[in-house]
């Protein structure tokens, strides 16, 4: 009996290691521990992204795959890796310096595989979920530590107020960008007059904004923020109804800058660096940033085409700093700001491949619905961010933005080709 049921077991094992569509909830588990995963670790990400490619790649349809890379969505993506790939040919930088630079970018050759599989599968938004639950835990999390600084997993040395693990930029991103996705689906349940479930993700929505208000908040965030919810008045709501969230926002803000001393004393460093900055050179925040962006645009005005090649940046800055003191003396690899970053070294060429990159992927998104307005967002929010950081090619915000891009597109993609087989089924008949 027990040779008969090793049998039968290594039978249904090898016809589920010949079946597509087992190995296609193998990808999904994969990306939903890779969404889940995001917003705690850096390797966990690494290790669950190759697992769902090396169990998707084997059973793709390569002329499917084929006619999808021909798309703009995903052609554009994958011209700029392409582009910082051959930016290595006339960098003056060493070659680690060169390899360093372009693995940033590999991460955008995801975003194929990615809109193929969820071309295809049904639990996109279980991955999408996953994220968020993954956030509700951080949220959590971030409001004991900052209570009890002994429980966060920060190393030694490193600790800041309500930060488990990561910084507090990162986990920003993720808190604003849960808290606006989560406007669309309660105005649609309260539409539908389902108030129970619309007052519990709202909730959870404001909890974010809370813990934003009085826990810790990353500037960038803050300056952001109120631009994807404008977005998202705009796309989705009539005037009468954005006047009354703008009058809701204003209540709102206000009560919390004056019950939030920290809120209040994040928004006040950006005039007193300023200032310090102006008056004195010292090397405040905004004050480096100041010094990259008029440094990376001389650097950009004598390479204005093609740029000084990939990996270039921070010995470009290295001659600059010489003799410098304060804020001029900063050496980085990255300008903190993605169209400068990509202008350095690929020149106007790289700045108009990003640009139509991010305009492609906005278009992708055209439309009603939760899925549209979840990219949407995701592609708004990077381009924002991207003024102050480069968030392309961050580690962190690089996989929101593949991660929200490719999952949600595949199901946009998929609606898309429900709703044309649909009209030639009815043309037929």
């Amino acid at each position: 009996m027990t040779a008969v049921a090793a049998n039968g077991m290594t039978a249904v094992l090898a016809r589920r290691w010949r079946d597509p569509a087992a190995w296609t909830t193998t990808v999904d588990v994969f990306a939903i521990l890779l969404a889940a995963s995001l917003p705690w670790s850096t390797s966990l990400v690494g290790i669950f992204a190759t697992a769902m490619l090396l169990t998707r790649i084997p059973f793709l349809d390569l002329a499917s795959l084929w006619r999808l890379v021909r798309q703009p969505i995903c052609a554009v993506p994958i011209a700029l890796f392409a582009l910082a790939a051959l930016g290595m040919l006339w960098s003056d930088a060493d070659w680690a310096a060169r390899t360093y630079a372009l693995k940033p970018a590999a991460k955008l050759l995801v975003l194929p595989i990615l809109f193929y599989h969820f071309q295809r599968s049904e639990r996109g938004m279980w991955v999408l979920t996953a994220f968020l639950l993954s956030c509700v835990l951080l949220e959590a999390a971030s409001w004991l530590v900052a209570f009890e600084p002994g429980l966060t997993m920060k190393p030694h040395g490193f600790e800041t107020r309500g930060v488990v693990v990561k910084d507090y930029i990162d986990q920003s991103q993720e808190f604003a960008l849960c808290a606006v996705a989560l406007v669309y689906p309660v105005i649609q349940l309260l539409r539908a007059r389902r108030i129970w479930q619309a007052a519990l993700l709202a909730a959870i929505g404001l909890s974010f904004v809370a813990n934003m208000a009085f826990v810790i908040v990353s500037r960038t965030a803050l300056v952001t923020m109120p631009v994807t919810v404008a977005v998202f008045g705009l796309v989705h709501l009539k005037w009468r109804t954005n006047l009354m969230i703008l009058a809701a926002v204003a209540v709102v803000g206000a009560a919390a800058w004056v019950a939030s001393p920290q809120l209040e004393s994040t928004v006040a460093t950006f005039a007193r660096e300023y200032r310090e900055y102006k008056e004195t050179g010292r090397s405040t925040s905004i004050g480096q940033r100041l010094e990259f962006w008029q440094k990376s645009l001389r650097f950009v005005a004598e390479a204005p085409l093609f740029g000084h090649g990939t990996g270039s940046t921070r010995g470009l800055f290295e001659k600059a700093a010489e003799g410098q003191t304060g804020a001029a003396s900063e050496v980085i690899g990255n300008p903190h700001n993605q169209t400068l970053n990509v202008a350095v070294q690929w020149g106007l060429l790289g700045v108009v491949v990003l640009y139509a990159m991010w305009l492609v992927h906005l278009l992708l998104f055209r439309g009603e619905g939760l899925v549209h307005w979840i990219g949407l967002l995701v592609v708004v929010q990077n381009i924002f961010t991207s003024l102050f950081n480069s968030h392309v090619f961050d580690f962190h915000e690089g996989w929101m933005y593949v991660l929200g891009v490719g999952i949600a597109g595949g199901m946009v993609l998929k609606a898309k080709s429900a709703e044309d087989s649909g009209r030639v089924q009815a043309h037929v008949e």
